[in-house]
């Protein structure tokens, strides 16, 4: 079984920064694609940046504020969020497209970690 674990959310002030990390374990054979998306209330689910060995994708909204990495040893997937804005409010939820040890390859979501920017 493969889960993914998130941490790092949490109140911040406007302007100010926060640092998701996400953590995949089980019996992981391959990781193809590791990334962050986020749900506002009463929006859809939208995606923030994902990476892959060779392309890092952002959204237009957090580009120049928010910075995706990953520890490929420790199957890990980082978003580094700064200058944050009240409208970067959401539950972030970490994604990754993931190729099992029974060779099942298949999207995982993360529980989610609440992120709230305000005064």
């Amino acid at each position: 079984q493969v889960q993914l674990v998130e941490s790092g959310g949490g109140l911040v002030h406007p302007g100010g920064s926060l640092r998701l990390s996400c953590a995949a374990s089980g019996n992981i054979f391959n990781i193809y694609v590791m990334g962050w998306y986020r749900q506002a209330p009463g929006k859809q689910r939208e995606l923030v940046a994902t990476t892959t060995s060779d392309r890092t994708t952002y959204a237009e909204s957090v580009k120049g504020r928010f910075t995706i990495s990953r520890d490929n040893a420790k199957n890990t997937v980082y978003l580094q969020m700064n200058s944050l804005k009240p409208e970067d409010t959401a539950v972030y939820y970490c994604n990754a497209e993931i190729r099992s040890s029974t060779l099942i390859r298949r999207v995982y979501w993360g529980q989610g970690t609440q992120v709230t920017v305000s005064s």
